[in-house]
């Protein structure tokens, strides 16, 4: 299988790079589907398109059993600033998680797949829109998918996403949580504003954020036990008009992690204790706290599936435990509908492609497409041999 990959490799990189000169926002990806639907076409694919507003489905084979195979497809807002040929050519808009290299992967996994003798059940490809974001409904693009029942009978899920900090090649996997769950919170703080010559006849609502600000740093540190993990960040703050003007109010935005059920749940409760600071303080807050992703948890024996795979095809060396990360997939909507896995791809290790995710330099080794595409067309073969 790998081999075979292997000689798929000029079709995945143009396939990854015409995708990346093209970007698309999440729930805009028409064209990157066009792409999609057309490739899987001319392998004999049955092919859905609409699913999730502009997601596509391909069908190979005949299940059941039926694994499902997924790739993300959508971009971010961001300018890139690599100079290479194949650079976006969108302004403001880039490929800096990935998605592009995610989307040829499995196209490739689907070549394999289709070139293979026919699979004992069905293999379905998942190309997913707007994983980095939600719509103005406040869901994402694995949340419509499944309304529109792109998971109806599959029996498991897997996916993979490309990991910059490790070599080329090399494969992460972890059971259990393996991505955070993720909270977004808006805060207003408010006070009674005025004259900067005269404080004393204010509420200062810039004092009272700075205090409730070093009272929210205090909640990982002295409120979570120290066993569990947890972050609670604030990454916005935004107030006043003039130098000499005390103003009325502050607003902030944030995120908060965690892995587990009670710990989402303790975190929201202290970041409302640690807001009543304002309060204390004469002025007054409101917080709204917005509920995102659930965690990540793959499931131990799809986790022990894709290791056996990855060894099997690189070397046991080649395979890694990474930690958990609190950074969050909607991937995690699918494993909560059925066991599946979501791994690393190692696509670092050359200069081009050293900086982390969401960075405007960021690239990819482009030799770990093939490898990619091996595993992940080899994971649908073992899963349906096995069942």
């Amino acid at each position: 299988m790998l081999q075979r990959a292997h000689l798929l490799q000029d079709q995945l990189t143009a396939w990854r790079r015409t995708i990346h000169m093209h970007p698309e926002l999440s729930f805009q990806e028409v064209n990157t589907a066009a792409l999609v639907a057309q490739a899987l076409a001319d392998l004999g694919l049955r092919v859905q398109t609409g699913v999730g507003e502009t997601g596509v489905v391909g069908y190979l084979g005949q299940g059941p059993p039926t694994v499902a195979l997924r790739a993300d497809m959508d971009a971010l807002p961001i300018q890139e600033l690599n100079e290479v040929p194949y650079a976006s050519r969108v302004p403001g808009v880039m490929h800096a998680c990935g998605h592009d290299a995610h989307v040829a992967i499995l196209l490739g996994a689907a070549t394999l797949l289709a070139e293979s003798p026919p699979p004992r059940g069905q293999v379905r490809f998942l190309f997913q829109p707007s994983e980095e974001g939600v719509g103005e409904d406040g869901k994402s693009g694995a949340v419509r998918m499944l309304e529109d029942g792109a998971l109806q009978g599959v029996d498991a899920i897997f996916g993979l996403h490309v990991h910059p900090d490790k070599p080329a090649g090399m494969v992460g996997v972890i059971s259990g949580p393996a991505f955070a769950a993720t909270n977004a919170f808006r805060l207003t703080v408010r006070g009674h504003g005025g004259h900067g010559a005269y404080p004393h006849r204010t509420v200062d609502p810039i004092v009272l954020s700075a205090q409730v600000i070093t009272a929210i740093q205090t909640i990982v540190a002295r409120r979570l036990r120290p066993l569990d993990s947890g972050v609670v960040t604030v990454g916005t703050i935004h107030g006043g008009t003039k130098g000499n003007i005390i103003p009325e109010e502050v607003t902030m935005s944030g995120t908060i992690r965690s892995f587990r059920p009670e710990v989402r749940k303790l975190l929201c409760a202290e970041l409302e204790r640690a807001c009543g600071v304002a309060k204390a303080l004469g002025g007054d807050f409101e917080l709204h706290i917005v509920e995102g992703y659930p965690p990540t948890i793959n499931d131990a024996d799809m986790a022990d599936l894709v290791r056996r795979v990855a060894a099997d095809l690189l070397g046991a060396e080649q395979v890694y435990t990474p930690d958990p990360e609190m950074g969050a997939e909607d991937f995690s909507f699918f494993l909560e509908q059925v066991p599946g896995c979501y791994f690393r791809l190692g696509t670092g290790g050359s200069e081009r492609s050293m900086y982390g995710l969401h960075n405007p330099h960021f690239d990819i080794d482009e030799r770990a497409l093939p490898v990619g595409a091996a595993i992940m067309a080899a994971i649908a073969q073992s899963y349906l041999r096995q069942d």
